[in-house]
């Protein structure tokens, strides 16, 4: 095994190989001084959640070995399977040395409110705290008809100190980086956020026929958000960041106690 000298960083999204936010973000951690490696999936897998399906051959998931243009000296895969798959592999030693961390990201679009439930950018981070390691997933705040490029650099320019956030920490955290699409010197600052109740775009019934129903994207309204939830913090143009966790049960809700009420005693 290669002796390991540096934070290695597995650098992905659900954006693409071919994604300018998946550059800003590997250059940015390695600007950090982290050790990256780049494997994203080969096509847009936007909504894949924590999805691990793939595109196999004899039980074998596709990959192929590219090169980057911008980063032509980074270790970097194009991979036919969603974000949380890529993460599974790699994590379970596909890649060595295991990365110690996951970077997801950066993500055309903010990944905000209880919706974050169905990015792939954020399923690949949360899917790296489930297998022990740390996660974090960075969202840029596009809008959805763009009339001018993304400030990529303002994403990134967040990173370095997120990341030491994220190494103090212990191992399992997942955290999720919101950023608005702005000039850096305009962001008004980085702000710990809850989730607003749904995120900034919502899918509606466009259509209904005899060929199936089509769906368009809205942005939704924010009437129902708290002022300290991601959404509204972001709308206001300060950077967010919030502390997620994985899938885990509601002990809260006392199921022991009222199945004990509502079914008779086995003999």
């Amino acid at each position: 095994m290669p002796e390991r000298s540096r934070t290695r960083a597995l650098i992905t999204n659900d954006d693409g190989i071919g994604s300018p936010g998946l550059v800003a973000l590997a250059a940015a951690a390695r600007e950090a001084g982290l050790d990256v490696v780049v494997a994203a999936p080969d096509r847009e897998y936007s909504g894949a959640a924590a999805s691990i399906t793939a595109v196999q051959e004899d039980g074998r998931t596709l990959v192929e070995r590219v090169t980057l243009d911008e980063l032509p000296d980074v270790e970097a895969y194009a991979v036919r399977a969603a974000p949380a798959h890529i993460v599974v592999l790699a994590l379970h030693g596909w890649l060595d040395p295991v990365p110690d961390l996951v970077l997801s990201g950066i993500n055309r679009g903010a990944n905000v409110g209880r919706a974050v439930l169905h990015s792939g950018t954020v399923g690949a981070a949360l899917t790296a705290g489930l297998l022990e390691h740390r996660g974090l997933a960075v969202s840029l705040n596009v809008p959805l008809n763009p009339s001018r490029d993304p400030h990529w650099d303002t994403a990134a320019a967040h990173v370095p100190g997120v990341l030491g956030l994220l190494m103090d920490s212990p191992e399992s955290t997942t955290l999720s980086l919101n950023v608005p699409d702005l000039p850096a010197d305009e962001v008004l600052g980085l702000r710990e956020a809850s989730l607003a109740q749904r995120g900034i775009v919502q899918s509606l019934v466009d259509e209904i026929g005899d060929a199936g129903v089509k769906l368009r994207e809205v942005e939704t309204g924010d009437d129902e958000d708290d002022a300290d939830c991601d959404r509204a913090l972001l709308a206001r143009g300060h950077a967010t960041l919030t502390a997620l966790q994985s899938l885990r049960e509601d002990r809260a809700l006392g199921l022991a106690e009222r199945l004990r009420s509502a079914t008779p005693v086995a003999r």
